[in-house]
């Protein structure tokens, strides 16, 4: 057996197919011709160009718009003015144009790797597919391509790009191996919603695996099976039939709303990235959404997008919810979230240093055009905004008084916006968790961030395996400061929802139910799941399970216990 990442749940059973990635190696040389190199490089873009859109319109038409995207970003990338100046400019000094844009290509792959978040270094990984395309046409070599794949087939492969995934017919493929990639890529977004079990970052499956063996691929769990046995092979037909079954059982929650089993109506929103999210959080049916990361909108960009380009995007995300909740973080960045046209200072420790909300207050220019962002587009719909990475008072203070200054600008120039929008803020951190009650009365409503709330309580960086083991939001120290966070709320009569993952986690549930949660904001796959499961517990079963799970001493203790109730 062999474990990987699990990126897109479900079963799937059949026979390897390895795919061998051509190679790319060239012998540099110095050219003569600048202008007749220059115009072999330009019409090789153009060539990748058509392809990547023949491509997209291919996923528009078996998926959607938004994967679509996905695709039209590969020509953004290699239209991109800068890139194309610079390799036309490393032509003009000599070099071949293999030699030029692989260099320019190499400089970008080795800037978005050096960040610590996966959406980010997926920025890398689009890249990569970009300089593989552009190059393969330079040198004459024929693209990967899996539309001819047999029925039953599991895909074995180092690494899936996105372009080879847009010539997949879903109907013959049975699973997906890797052994790179991450929740969090292209192609692992590509495979879930193309509903194709897949598990990432297996190490050394392309040598484990040989054309034609039986695989099981189980992309709920991460783990895959080379040459199973006849008992393995029944047991995971037995999943399969199961999975299948349960993901059926969840339809009957489409369309109804979020209730505890004795009556209770909770939100259910979801956690969104770019405005076209939107539109897949109705399509999953989330009420509307919980968390906006507008770091994203700032990503591979040149220069800070302006107040209009802002405002566009903000507007297309509230006009899509047409009047259901959309609350907007403002900008998140530092600690694992470097955006390179900031040029954000390298610092020892940038999870305790100028991040978040800290950034913005120190960066007033950049924080205005952002919140006037937002006001407008508060006029077009049921927006909030969200400060994040709060740990006093002083913050929440600052950022409000500097959203009722641009509101009286805007007023003055006759501009729209929501004049009662909500400002809230993000309790992410321990100190937010002690002086919770003081932060209730200076803001709309709270919303808690559990994937950074547990990493400051115990002090312990998730990305780091030597200390994973404290890292869990079912510590008792985490627990009981969400308890705390979630009273002070409730307490001053404010809403408090959860954004973290563990909003999602069944064994969660129970005892953010019993707490006193009133939204939770989750993966838009995980909607029908999560109302499913609160639709199970009333609050008095919840406050049993609470009260037990209070009583113990160690996260095993919580985590055995929960696995009964």
């Amino acid at each position: 057996m062999y474990k990987g990442i699990g990126v897109s749940e479900g079963i799937g059973i059949g026979k390897a197919l390895l795919i061998e990635e051509h190679s790319l190696e060239y012998t540099p040389k110095q050219v003569e011709d600048a202008a007749a190199e220059k115009t072999r490089f330009h019409d090789a873009v153009d060539v990748f160009c058509k392809n990547t859109q023949a491509q997209a319109d291919t996923l528009r038409k078996s998926v959607g718009e938004k994967e679509a995207e996905i695709m039209l970003g590969h020509i953004s990338i290699v239209q991109d003015p800068f890139l194309l100046g610079e390799v036309d400019k490393l032509i003009g000094e000599g070099q071949c144009a293999e030699a030029a844009f692989d260099s320019m290509c190499n400089m970008f792959i080795q800037i978005f790797s050096a960040a610590d978040d996966d959406v980010t270094k997926q920025r890398a990984a689009d890249v990569r597919d970009v300089r593989s395309g552009v190059l393969g046409i330079l040198l004459g070599i024929s693209e990967v391509k899996l539309s001819d794949a047999p029925a039953g087939t599991v895909i074995c492969v180092k690494e899936l790009t996105p372009s080879m995934i847009a010539e997949i017919n879903k109907e013959n493929i049975s699973g997906i191996l890797t052994e790179t990639g991450s929740t969090t890529s292209h192609s692992a977004i590509l495979a879930r919603v193309l509903e194709i079990p897949a598990v990432m970052s297996v190490q050394d499956i392309t040598k484990a695996a040989k054309n034609g063996d039986t695989v099981i691929v189980d992309g709920s769990k991460g783990t895959v099976i080379v040459s199973p046995d006849d008992e393995q092979l029944r047991c995971y037909n037995e999943k399969r039939e199961k999975f299948m079954q349960e993901k059926k059982e969840l339809e009957k929650f489409r369309g109804k709303p979020t209730v505890s089993a004795d009556g209770t109506v909770y939100e259910l929103v979801c956690n969104i990235g770019k405005p076209d999210d939107a539109a897949k959080a109705l399509e999953f049916d989330g009420e509307g959404v919980g968390l906006f990361r507008t770091e994203f909108l700032f990503m591979d960009k040149t220069s800070v997008p302006t107040e209009e380009e802002q405002f566009k995007e903000y507007k297309k995300a509230a006009m899509i919810l047409s009047g259901r909740p959309l609350i907007i973080r403002t900008l998140d960045i530092g600690g694992d979230k470097d955006i390179p046209c900031l040029g954000l200072a390298k610092e020892e420790n940038p999870f305790m240093g100028f991040r978040a909300i800290r950034y913005c207050l120190k960066n007033r220019d950049l924080f205005r055009i952002q919140l006037r962002a937002i006001l407008r587009a508060s006029a077009f719909g049921n927006v909030s905004i969200m400060f994040p990475l709060i740990t006093c008072v002083e913050e929440v203070r600052e950022g409000k008084a500097l959203v009722e200054e641009l509101k009286a600008e805007l007023k003055a120039e006759g501009i729209a916006y929501d004049e009662n929008i909500k400002v809230g803020i993000m309790t992410e951190t321990a100190a937010a968790g002690i002086i919770a009650d003081l932060l209730a009365k200076e803001s709309d409503f709270f919303s808690i961030g559990t994937n950074d709330l547990t990493g400051y309580t115990m002090a312990a960086d998730r990305g780091n395996s030597d200390v994973s083991y404290l890292y869990s939001a079912l510590q008792p120290s985490v627990l009981r400061m969400i308890r705390s966070i979630i009273t002070a709320a409730r307490e001053q009569n404010i809403p408090v929802g959860m954004c973290g993952e563990a909003a999602a986690d069944p064994m969660m549930i129970p005892l953010l139910i019993s707490f006193g949660l009133t939204e939770f904001s989750v993966s838009a796959p995980s909607v029908l799941r999560v109302r499913k499961c609160i639709s199970a517990w009333t609050k008095q079963k919840a406050d049993e399970a609470a009260d037990h799970v209070l009583s113990l001493a160690t996260e095993k203790e919580v985590r055995d216990y929960l696995k009964t109730v």
